[in-house]
C-alpha cells in the first residue's frame, strides 16, 4: 500500500511550489519564496506519497487572530484521490480559531464555500503596458521605499491588511530584483507604496497602496518603466471601483478572476486605498 504523510515544507519545497503555481498559470514571482518562508516557516504543508510531494497548502498565521490560505494544489495526475483534501484539513486545523482568508480561483470557489468560506469581493488580474510618462501629481514625490525607515512602511501597510505582517513585508521589499517605491506628500507623510517583482512572464506589482488614483497611476507608470518590455500585472480588488477604473484607463487587459473569501467577517481595512493585492498566496 502506498504511504501518504503530511510534513512541514522545507525551503526547497517552497521553491518547488513556485514551479507548481507557474504550471497553473499563476505567474508567481521568481523570488517570492524568500519572503514566504520567512513569514511562517511552519505554515507550508506538503503531502507526500511514498516520499514524493504530491499535494500542498500554505496556512500562514498573522498575529493572534488572522490566517491566510494559499498554494492549495495537487499534482494533476493525482487529483480526485483525496491527497488534496487531507492537506487542506491539516492546514485548516493549524488555523483553527482564526478568521481565515484566501483568494480563490473561480473553479474552486464552490468547494471553499462548502468549507465555510464566504465571498467578500472579487478581484481581476490586469496585464499590459501603462504609459511610462505619467508623472506624480502636484505635492507628491516618488522615492525608493527602501530608503525610508521600515517602521513607516509597516505602519502604512497596516491600513490595508488585517494584521501586522512585518516578517513578511521586510523580505518582500528586499528580495533580489525588486523595485519598491513610496509616494511622499509635501508634508513628508506617506501617500502611496508599491513593490514590483520579476516573474516568469509580466512583472507583478503588489502591494499597490495609494491615497488616490493619480498617485497609484504614477507608481504603476514609474515601475512599468523599469520592467522588461514595460509589461506589468496587477491583481485589482473589485471592492475599490476606482482601482478598476484606473486599470481600464491605463489600457490594461483583464486576465483571470479570483474571489477574496473569509471564514469570518470581512476585516475592516482601507479598501479605498487598496489598488493592488500583494500576493494571492499570502494575502
Amino acid at each position: 500500500m502506498p504511504t501518504f504523510e503530511i510534513t512541514t515544507a522545507s525551503a526547497d519545497d517552497i521553491e518547488m511550489l513556485g514551479e507548481w503555481a507557474h504550471a497553473e498559470g499563476w505567474n508567481p514571482g521568481r523570488t517570492d519564496g524568500h519572503a514566504f518562508f520567512a513569514t511562517d516557516p511552519r505554515g507550508f504543508l506538503i503531502g507526500r506519497l511514498d516520499g514524493a510531494p504530491v499535494s500542498s497548502v500554505s496556512v500562514v498565521r498573522y498575529g493572534s487572530g488572522f490566517g491566510f490560505l494559499g498554494f492549495y494544489l495537487t499534482r494533476p495526475e493525482l487529483r480526485g484521490q483525496g491527497y488534496g483534501i487531507q492537506v487542506w484539513r491539516a492546514g485548516m486545523d493549524r488555523l483553527a480559531g482564526r478568521n481565515v482568508g484566501l483568494d480563490g480561483v473561480v473553479a474552486q470557489q464552490a468547494n471553499y464555500r462548502k468549507s465555510g468560506f464566504r465571498s467578500a469581493w472579487t478581484s481581476m488580474r490586469w496585464v499590459g503596458r501603462p504609459a511610462a510618462d505619467i508623472g506624480a501629481p502636484p505635492g507628491i514625490t516618488l522615492v525608493d521605499a527602501r530608503s525610508l525607515p521600515f517602521d513607516r512602511l509597516a505602519v502604512y501597510d497596516r491600513h490595508f491588511f488585517p494584521a501586522e505582517r512585518d516578517s513578511f513585508l521586510a523580505p518582500w521589499i528586499a528580495a533580489p530584483g525588486r523595485t519598491a517605491l513610496a509616494a511622499l506628500g509635501d508634508d513628508g507623510e506617506l501617500r502611496g507604496f508599491a513593490v514590483m517583482r520579476p516573474c516568469r512572464t509580466s512583472s507583478r506589482i503588489g502591494p499597490l497602496h495609494a491615497s488616490s488614483p493619480e498617485v497609484a497611476a504614477a507608481l504603476m507608470s514609474a515601475l512599468s518603466a523599469t520592467a522588461p518590455d514595460n509589461e506589468i500585472a496587477v491583481d485589482v480588488p473589485g471592492i475599490n471601483p476606482a482601482a478598476v477604473t484606473l486599470a481600464e484607463q491605463l489600457g490594461l487587459a483583464p486576465s483571470f478572476e479570483t474571489a477574496r473569501m473569509y471564514t469570518g467577517p470581512m476585516p475592516d481595512v482601507d479598501h479605498t486605498g487598496l489598488f493592488g493585492i500583494t500576493s494571492l498566496e499570502l494575502g
